[in-house]
């Protein structure tokens, strides 16, 4: 317990500055306090935008789609779309798509390529110049292309717009307490970290910001985040 709140405290001072300064959550107080609070109101209403624009964004980026599909077929031949195992709030698991940005087979190879990830303090992984992305799935990830087919998992419920990113299962098998406190809530599309420019950061800081967004998560904040998110797909960081 001590070494989780030491390591909450030290990844809260890197992302926000000094002590003072920090949100008061962070502060030896992690399990009593960073419990999503229940907000109906926002909650149906984020529901509502959730279907809404889901359908609005699958109608108008049809063509998109099919052009990403028949880009990543012609290529090896493979489907274009990749199922994989997620999970969402309360430990739920669900399938989640996206389009296939890896040659065939990818994930045979990821024990193998363990040692250049660059994610040191925590159970994800993040490769610079992976070698099992095609050239497709390059272009397709710079732009977030290969993120669209998320849209039918916010239409089903799965996901929402906005909130921590959905890790893999096998990724919480290795969570400890502090660390799973990032499932209080739907795992989203988008959230502070991805569209901030902060694609560097360590674990813990990714952490420290999934679990500021659901102490302070409302419509303006969802809002803000979709706004920045929209200037990072636009300036092409694939960081969404």
């Amino acid at each position: 317990m001590a070494r989780e709140v030491y390591l909450a405290d030290a990844a809260a001072e890197r992302t926000y500055g000094e002590a003072a300064d920090q949100p008061k959550f962070f502060v030896n107080r992690i399990y009593e306090v960073v419990r999503p609070q229940k907000k109906p109101v926002y909650e149906f209403v984020k529901r509502a935008a959730d279907i809404i624009f889901s359908m609005i964004f699958l109608v108008l980026l049809s063509p998109v789609f099919a052009a990403a599909a028949i880009a990543i077929k012609r290529e090896d031949g493979g489907p274009a779309i990749y199922k994989q195992k997620r999970m969402t709030k309360d430990g739920r698991i669900f399938t989640m798509y996206k389009f296939r940005s890896m040659y065939l087979h990818a994930e045979e190879y990821l024990e193998e390529l363990q040692k250049f990830n660059q994610i040191k303090d925590g159970p994800a992984f993040k490769m610079d110049n992976d070698p099992r992305i095609t050239k497709v799935g390059s272009f397709i990830r710079r732009t977030s292309i290969d993120e669209l087919p998320q849209l039918f998992n916010i239409l089903k419920g799965e996901m929402t717009f906005v909130g921590p990113r959905p890790p893999l299962v096998s990724e919480v098998e290795k969570y400890n307490s502090y660390q799973r406190q990032r499932l209080g809530v739907k795992q989203g599309l988008t959230c502070f970290w991805q569209c901030g420019g902060r694609n560097n950061i360590g674990f813990e800081e990714w952490v420290a910001l999934d679990l500021k967004y659901i102490k302070t998560r409302g419509i303006w904040t969802d809002i803000k985040i979709l706004l920045k998110t929209v200037s990072a797909v636009l300036r092409m960081d694939g960081a969404c």
